[in-house]
Parts: structure tokens; C-alpha cells; sequence
């Protein structure tokens, strides 16, 4: 979940099990390899459902820049893999050969390669979601966190849910177009570390707050496995300090595993500073 940046890649052939040592065609290997190269995660993406659409010319690509309080989006199709200004991304600027989206994209993780239970979990999920909201659904690669199966993805922020039934994908998805996310299931946000992803869930557990913008971690120490941050939730700013521990995975033997996870040592609210000045003469 570290990507701040992100490069979708449409391909309607086969899904190598690692994008970046497998055989794929050499212009999508290529605008692959050049992603990497910068720092930008890249995933491949096709529509859910049967394979009927036309083949276009060129490469269709989504761009997301999930960066700061202003993540953007942009799409568009390019002849080929030197023709996308993949700096411009880096730098937070639309490439010339892209337009922004107004509206945010859903990705479902539906990897089976990666996973069995990505595709045998994603797959009628990323259907269902697509009825609900055509033209904004993709299936697409591996995401990370397999054991949450199924996974979603809302850009441009890199919002994370696992664990997701139909309704519940359904609930996050109208959420997220408002501006809020969804406490059950949401794993946190892309390219935020693990333990901060925890204090910001109890912080917002706690308060109550949904907005996407209004919860921020402003800074952070680990002595050994114990972190201590400090998180704001819109006005109020709390300390909390977590630890991790482990459970099961829930999916039987097909994924058994332990899954990292943490626990909520405390939560205290802080007094406002208040700065004064001397007075004026």
C-alpha cells in the first residue's frame, strides 16, 4: 500500500502472476519498466466481464495522483509507451496526453494468479460494482494484502477496503463520491504506513469522522513495537499509541496465514495550545 502514484495500464490479455519479471507485450512491458523506474506503481486493468469490447489503437491509461489534500486523476491514449509524459506525473502535473476525471475510479483486485481467492471472491464483486456504476469499474491486478480478500481500491486518494462483500463495496463506493469513507473494512490509506494506518482508524473510530481530508497524522515515533503519534481529526488533536498483534486469516487453508494487525493501547485527547503575545506598550 506505499504507492502515492499510479499508472493503470489497460490489458485485456493475460495477467502475468509479477508485472515486472513476466512476459508481457513489449509496449505494455515497456510503459511498465518506465513506471518502475520512477517510482510509480503501475497496475493492469480491464473491464468486468465478458471480453466483447473492440480493440482501440493506441494504450488506454488512467494516471492517479494521490498526493497531499488535492489527489488528481486523468485519463486518456497514447500511441505508445514513449508517448506518455510519466515526469509530469512525478512532478503532479497532467501529462499533455491526458485530461483530468470528474469522477473517481474503483479498483477490484481480481488477480487469480496472485491468488485464488482474489478471482474467486473479486471477480462477481467487480461485476456487481460495474452494474452499479458503469464506465467506473475496473478489474485489476494485484493490490497487495491478498489475504483481504476482496480488496478495493478508491482513486485518486488510494483509499483501501478488504474484506468486501457486494453491498459493502456498493456502500464504500457512494461514500467515497461524497467524500467520506466507511470504518468497517477500511484497511487506510496508500502509502501510509501500517501503525499510522491504525492510529488514524482509532482516531476516526473515536470521533466519528468520516470525511476523507479531515484526519491527518502529523507526527509519529516507534520505540521498538509501540508507536506513538499525533493525529488531527478536523480541529482536535489526539495522541494514540498502538501496538501490533496477529490473528488468523479467515480464509481457511487456502491463504492461512497470520495477519498482522493492531491493537489500541491509548487514545487521549490534547489541550489546544494557546500562544499569546505581550503586551503593547
Amino acid at each position: 500500500m506505499g504507492a502515492r502514484l499510479w499508472l493503470l495500464i489497460e490489458h485485456e490479455g493475460p495477467w502475468p502472476s509479477h508485472l515486472e519479471n513476466s512476459k508481457l507485450p513489449d509496449n505494455i512491458a515497456k510503459l511498465v519498466a518506465r513506471a518502475l523506474e520512477r517510482g510509480i506503481r503501475p497496475q493492469l486493468i480491464r473491464r468486468p466481464g465478458k471480453r466483447t469490447r473492440p480493440r482501440q489503437q493506441g494504450i488506454r491509461v488512467l494516471l492517479g495522483y494521490a498526493v497531499g489534500d488535492a489527489p488528481w486523476l486523468a485519463g486518456g491514449v497514447v500511441a505508445g509507451p514513449d508517448d506518455l509524459d510519466l515526469d509530469a506525473l512525478v512532478a503532479g502535473v497532467v501529462p499533455e496526453s491526458c485530461i483530468l476525471e470528474d469522477e473517481p475510479v474503483f479498483l477490484v483486485c481480481t488477480h487469480a494468479k496472485r491468488n485464488a481467492c482474489c478471482a474467486r471472491i473479486g471477480l462477481p464483486l467487480a461485476r456487481t460494482l460495474a452494474n452499479f456504476l458503469p464506465d467506473r469499474v475496473w478489474e485489476t491486478s494485484h493490490v497487495g494484502g491478498d489475504r483481504y480478500a476482496a480488496n478495493l481500491v478508491c482513486l485518486p486518494h488510494g483509499i483501501f477496503y478488504g474484506s468486501m462483500s457486494q453491498a459493502a463495496a456498493i456502500a464504500a463506493a457512494n461514500a467515497y463520491r461524497l467524500g467520506e469513507v466507511i470504518l468497517d473494512r477500511y484497511r487506510g490509506r496508500a502509502g501510509i504506513p501500517e501503525p499510522l494506518q491504525a492510529v488514524e482508524h482509532f482516531a476516526r473510530a473515536h470521533t466519528g469522522e468520516c470525511s476523507v481530508g479531515a484526519v491527518a497524522v502529523e507526527s509519529s515515533r516507534s520505540d521498538g513495537d509501540v508507536t506513538e503519534a499525533i493525529v488531527r481529526c478536523g480541529d482536535v488533536r489526539f495522541q494514540v499509541v498502538v501496538e501490533p498483534s496477529a490473528f488468523q486469516a479467515p480464509c481457511g487453508t487456502v491463504c492461512a496465514e497470520k495477519i498482522t494487525t493492531y491493537r489500541l493501547v491509548s487514545l487521549d485527547r490534547l489541550a489546544p495550545v494557546l500562544y499569546t503575545t505581550p503586551a503593547l506598550s
